[in-house]
């Protein structure tokens, strides 16, 4: 999700549902530690739950991250072993550190030794063709020697070449029986499933055999799809008004935020899918693409309020 879920996307999210956890989209350690790019660990108070997700191989490196994220306020640290692309590969971490169980868990075992707050582990079901379940609970069984309880799973194998990040969040196929099977293999870790999961009752389903479900891309390109989370899940009443009373509250914030020197663009993307399904989706999102072009949203609010459905 690097580019999409933002602090502004995430603050987005949880005005709609108070309940959800947040990820931070992954931040290399060297983008922190070497490039100094210590704006990307920027996060709302509003945000919270909300964890950061690193990716790195290098045990140094990410327990100086992992400090510098509790120290900034994070709830969680999550390593990212999952990501597929050419970029991840050649800094040596992401999908191809399935490969190598033993280094994921001494950088997990460090990680958590170093901070006061949970670490966790998202990765795939295994590496080219590595497809078998027995790599899946080899890699399980060597990583969580390092502590650490909570395992995200997307429901995939990577192939690291020949398949682009778009491709391989499409073309492996799903395989949520192998997570189904985890749980039952490890009772006593936090399994939580991920992949091409595109609604809240598909999550029920998945719900019956493991202990969370991760919603990326589905919740991104429809975010007001969890504004039933609280009633489906905590059986309390949502908290979630209207889309056009999240739309006023999210302009207010990004007023907010241009006085900080924040992207106006960048802010407003995010809300094209907040019309997903409404009568005049396309033309909600040709008016934000104007707001963008133009870099103001003075006399705009007022046309992206009439264009919501409710």
């Amino acid at each position: 999700m690097m580019q999409y879920t933002d602090m502004h996307d995430r603050y987005l999210l949880r005005l709609i549902s108070k309940k959800i956890f947040l990820y931070t989209e992954m931040i290399a350690t060297g983008s922190l530690i070497y490039g100094k790019c210590l704006d990307q660990l920027d996060f709302n108070k509003e945000e919270h739950p909300v964890g950061i997700q690193l990716g790195g191989s290098d045990i140094n490196d990410l327990v100086e991250c992992s400090k510098m994220s509790e120290q900034r306020g994070y709830d969680e640290i999550n390593l990212n072993v999952g990501c597929p692309s050419d970029r991840v590969q050649k800094g040596k971490f992401g999908a191809c550190l399935m490969l190598e169980p033993n280094l994921v868990g001494d950088c997990l075992k460090n990680m958590q030794d170093a901070v006061n707050i949970p670490v966790s582990i998202k990765c795939r079901l295994g590496i080219d063709e590595n497809i078998s379940y027995e790599f899946l609970y080899n890699f399980i069984s060597i990583v969580k020697e390092s502590g650490i309880n909570i395992f995200i799973i997307h429901a995939r194998n990577g192939i690291l070449s020949g398949l682009s990040p778009r491709q391989n969040r499409n073309v492996p196929p799903l395989k949520y029986d192998y997570v189904y099977k985890l749980k039952e293999d490890f009772p006593e870790l936090e399994i939580i499933i991920n992949g091409g999961i595109k609604s809240l009752e598909e999550s029920k389903t998945h719900l019956k055999k493991v202990d969370g479900v991760m919603i990326g891309r589905a919740a991104y390109d429809n975010p007001f799809m969890l504004k039933d989370i609280e009633s489906n899940f905590y059986n309390i009443d949502s908290c979630t008004e209207s889309k056009k009373e999240i739309l006023n509250k999210y302009l207010e914030y990004v007023e907010m935020q241009l006085k900080n020197g924040h992207n106006l663009s960048k802010m407003m993307k995010h809300l094209f899918g907040l019309s997903r399904g409404d009568k005049y989706a396309k033309t909600f999102r040709i008016k934000i693409i104007e707001i963008m072009k133009n870099n103001s949203l003075k006399g705009h609010k007022e046309d992206l309020e009439k264009l919501l459905v409710y």
